[in-house]
């Protein structure tokens, strides 16, 4: 079988550990040095790998997973717990303040029957803190200027009614992440008192984020022991106290890793946690802190597909890379949209058109974890106001059922799992640059997708070689028999997922 040999060479910017918070001479770098209390209430310095026994016992596992597989060297291997209840979740993006025309826990509550319909697992709450007033943009605020660590956003309700429905979610089988802003604060947070526990310049004048226009937040100084240790409490605070299971860090790069591989650390002592940061060309974050990342390359590839400035070619690229430069367990999360994407980017179908649905497919099948943003189900097609009341429109889930068969084809097949608890990736090299052809096997499951990923109409002989056999094509139900030199014709945009029988 005529397969794709991708020989990738690493881009040294995704492979060197560089600091995304990088700053002029003139400014206080972040370090990240952990301070820990002892009982007494003393502040003292710890290296970080002084914190890590609880996490041998995982290690020595991965490690011998590493000698038994005969992986090459150079591919690490995360040592990262993975909860077992995160092997094939489905993500979904709560944006509490557009979702309902109240914008409240408690209006929110309501849903939870329908995204228990749908399948999804993992509710990933976008920031509920309450948003600072200086230097506020727009009429309310972004979400990211966090005013209080440890309160919430009384717009959306009281700390009682997140707990309450933290605990409702959980009765109905969800997790909840927090999105947690760890780079920056509000200008009127507290912690601004404290000086020192923020970036300056020469002037001593407390700066924002550095190479940002985000002026209406002030930037942390992780060299201030006693900043990370009040961090490091706020974050226990929401996993003891209010019971979520994670947290989806907010410019993850912004911070050094160590403080955010002790965190992980820390809170997984609590209970087993699962952590997503927004990065992707940091990977160090995934080696002791964090399960997945973002997939902005291979999103940012999808939309120049649908454009046309790119083909399937390019996405395979993209996946062997993914595949061969990760730490082995961990994988981004893919989406089509997201906050970010849909305010300031435009919808997915600005961006992809008609090949809507074939994205969110490839977003469902390939490796990694895959994402729904609030009213993705209800086919969003309009920007949300990021710093203005917007309310969701619910009145036809015309992608309901869409999302829900696609979440069903995850579950119902191991070879999509994420991380180790799925399959591999195997690219077929099919003669038409347009035509996408890969598989992913677990076990005795095995899953074949064919996609053509261009507007025009395709028809070409494809070598499969030994994946020939007879499966089942998911969205018909019919069988459908792979030879081992099988001509295809496929339509526009047209997808086959066909799975083992």
């Amino acid at each position: 079988m005529k397969r794709i040999i991708l020989s990738i060479i690493m881009v040294a910017v995704l492979c060197i550990n560089i600091s995304a918070c990088q700053r002029p001479d003139n400014t206080t770098s972040k370090t990240g040095t952990i301070a820990k209390s002892n009982q007494k209430g003393e502040t003292k310095t710890e290296k970080i790998g002084d914190d890590r026994e609880a996490n041998k016992e995982n290690t020595e596992r991965k490690e011998g997973k590493q000698e038994e597989k005969g992986l090459d060297d150079k591919q690490k291997v995360s040592r990262v717990d993975v909860p077992k209840w995160s092997e094939d979740a489905v993500l979904y993006e709560v944006n509490i303040r557009q979702y309902t025309k109240e914008g409240t826990f408690k209006a929110f509550e309501e849903h939870l029957p329908r995204l228990k319909e749908l399948g999804v697992d993992i509710l990933w709450f976008m920031p509920i803190h309450p948003i600072s007033e200086e230097n506020r943009k727009g009429t309310l605020g972004s979400y990211y200027s966090v005013q209080d660590y440890r309160d919430v956003n009384p717009e959306f309700g009281i700390l009682e009614e997140f707990k309450d429905l933290v605990d409702r979610c959980h009765e109905m089988g969800f997790k909840v992440l927090l999105d947690w802003v760890g780079n920056h604060t509000g200008w009127d947070n507290p912690w601004i008192e404290n000086k020192d526990w923020y970036t300056q310049n020469a002037k001593g004048e407390i700066i924002h984020p550095p190479s940002t226009d985000w002026t209406d937040v002030a930037d942390l100084n992780y060299d201030n022991q006693d900043m990370c240790n009040a961090m490091l409490d706020a974050m226990k605070f929401w996993v003891e106290e209010v019971g979520v299971d994670g947290f989806r860090a907010d410019y993850a790069s912004g911070v050094p890793d160590d403080f955010w591989e002790h965190a992980r650390s820390e809170l997984d002592r609590i209970k087993p946690i699962y952590m997503l940061a927004e990065d992707e060309g940091r990977l160090s974050l995934l080696d002791e802190a964090f399960n997945a990342n973002y997939g902005w390359e291979l999103h940012h590839i999808m939309n120049k597909v649908a454009k046309g400035q790119n083909n399937a070619r390019h996405v395979a690229i993209n996946l062997q890379k993914t595949q061969d430069i990760y730490p082995q367990g961990t994988y981004p999360m893919n989406f089509t949209s997201n906050h970010d994407e849909n305010s300031w980017s435009g919808t997915v179908y600005e961006r992809l058109g008609d090949a809507v649905e074939t994205m969110a497919v490839l977003t469902f099948t390939v490796p990694g974890i895959p994402l729904i943003y609030s009213g993705q189900e209800a086919g969003l097609d309009k920007r949300l106001e990021f710093f203005e009341k917007d309310e969701i429109d619910w009145s036809n889930l015309e992608m309901q059922e869409f999302y829900r068969a696609l979440i069903i084809l995850k579950k119902q097949n191991p070879a999509l799992w994420n991380g180790d608890a799925g399959g591999e990736i195997d690219i077929i090299e099919p003669p038409d640059n347009n035509l996408l052809v890969f598989v992913r096997e677990k076990d005795d499951n095995k899953v074949v997708v064919i996609m053509n990923l261009s507007e025009s109409t395709i028809t070409s002989n494809v070598e499969f070689g030994d994946v020939a056999g007879d499966y089942e094509s998911y969205f018909s139900g019919e069988v459908f028999t792979v030879e081992e030199r099988q001509s295809l014709k496929m339509n526009p945009w047209e997808y086959m997922v066909l799975t083992s029988k």
